[in-house]
């Protein structure tokens, strides 16, 4: 049995690699872009990042707030691309192909109620306690 040869892209490495990853990377967002959920996802992220930073009372809940809201994007990335792995194979229905999309946005739900619940605590916590 002969080795496949190593994928040109695999063989590259130091700023090389870091170049054409970001460009990549790059890529990716603005395939994202094209995705309602991650552009209201996005612009939301846009008024709350820097709104983190005013609402927090230390670094800590400045990376709590923000990071919340970054892990929200994050899930929504990774589920566009379940979703676009699946959508390759085809339209027709399987049942494989529903689980694994409602799993992907299980895992969205999950992240979104994970930042809404820790933004309604700080904002609680600034605003309708003394402590």
């Amino acid at each position: 049995m002969q080795a496949m040869p190593p994928h040109p892209h695999k063989q590259r490495t130091g700023l090389v690699r870091l170049w054409h990853a970001t460009g990549y990377s790059l890529a990716g967002l603005r395939s994202a872009w094209g995705e309602k959920a991650f552009r209201q996802e996005a612009l939301l992220a846009l008024v709350l990042l820097p709104l983190s930073f005013w609402l927090a009372q230390d670094w800590m809940q400045t990376a709590l707030l923000a990071g919340v809201v970054m892990l929200v994007l994050i899930v929504e990335l990774l589920n566009s691309g379940i979703e676009t792995a699946i959508d390759r194979f085809g339209g027709e229905l399987h049942p494989l192909s529903k689980r694994a999309k409602d799993l992907g946005s299980a895992a969205v739900l999950l992240a979104l109620l994970l930042a809404g619940g820790v933004w309604a605590l700080a904002l609680y916590h600034r605003f309708f306690t003394h402590g």
